[in-house]
């Protein structure tokens, strides 16, 4: 008899979708469920989460009503269906990212990035941030825009995720990115698609928790701190992460609905840092502060 799995469908306009998705993967275990937001053939972008088992479907649409109202948790639909690589079959045939300089791809695309750009290839079998989402985007736009103003010297990548992030920055500073996630899944895609972009000795990725690991201690205090991850732990790190940063640093943080930005701003105020630059997208909010 052939597998099936439960998938949740939601349509969406694409801002949503994209959010929704993002947000899910965060909020619901890896091991469970696959989350992807595409633009189907009809034009209309739909978000979907395909369940290697049965759901608890209220806390599902709890989720959902959390992050884009209780329209959305009511309007969401599931269905048994067969089961498929759905990481690959959403991601294979995405479009690229622009943002800033950089042009996040697949190897589908690999031909059609502009020779004036910063190409970043991520394979859709490893899929830990692809670059779809507001808040890698908002990233790597703040990336760009301290790009222009300077060398950073250490940079880390805390919750790394594919390597998104470290990759880009390893290759428009041309130095050493430290990286780090808690997941030993994305520590070995973000090392495989590190050394796709020809970036493998420039980025050394680590298993570590927060910025309290020793080996992350250990080459403090950090020019470029990036933390793309969710208001909770964000919270949390604030002090320490704060202690890692050099004079004149800059920590670029996501993960941030709208509604959060806030909150995450006042914890780091509250260790001397300074907003510089805050970036709105796709439903998410990035915030570049300084010391």
């Amino acid at each position: 008899m052939r597998a099936t799995t439960i998938v949740a469908r939601l349509a969406a306009g694409e801002p949503v979708a994209r959010r929704l998705a993002s947000y899910l993967a965060e909020s619901l275990d890896p091991d469970d469920v696959v989350c992807a937001a595409f633009e189907g053939v009809d034009g209309r972008w739909q978000m979907e989460l395909h369940f290697r088992a049965a759901p608890n479907e209220t806390a599902v649409r709890a989720l959902v009503a959390l992050a884009a109202g209780d329209a959305a948790g009511a309007a969401l639909t599931f269905e048994t269906v067969a089961a498929r690589d759905w990481v690959a079959a959403s991601l294979a045939g995405l479009p690229p990212v622009f943002a800033g300089r950089f042009t996040v791809h697949g190897g589908h695309d690999r031909a059609r990035v502009p020779a004036n750009r910063i190409g970043i290839e991520i394979e859709a079998a490893l899929a830990f941030g692809t670059g779809h989402h507001g808040t890698t985007r908002g990233c790597l736009l703040a990336l760009d825009g301290l790009a222009r103003r300077g060398k950073r010297v250490k940079i880390l990548d805390l919750g790394t995720g594919s390597g998104v992030l470290a990759i880009a920055a390893a290759k428009v500073f041309r130095t050493r990115v430290l990286a780090s996630d808690i997941d030993p899944r994305a520590v070995t895609a973000a090392q495989a698609n590190a050394r796709l972009n020809r970036a493998g000795r420039l980025v050394e990725v680590i298993r570590a928790a927060g910025c309290g690991s020793q080996r992350v201690t250990k080459h403090a205090p950090y020019d470029l701190v990036f933390a793309n991850i969710l208001l909770g732990p964000l919270q949390c790190m604030a002090a320490p992460l704060a202690r890692l940063m050099a004079p004149d640093a800059r920590v670029v943080l996501s993960g941030l609905l709208p509604a959060h930005a806030n909150a995450a701003l006042a914890a780091y105020r509250a260790q001397g840092l300074r907003l510089e630059r805050r970036i709105p997208l796709d439903g998410w909010v990035t915030l570049v502060l300084a010391r």
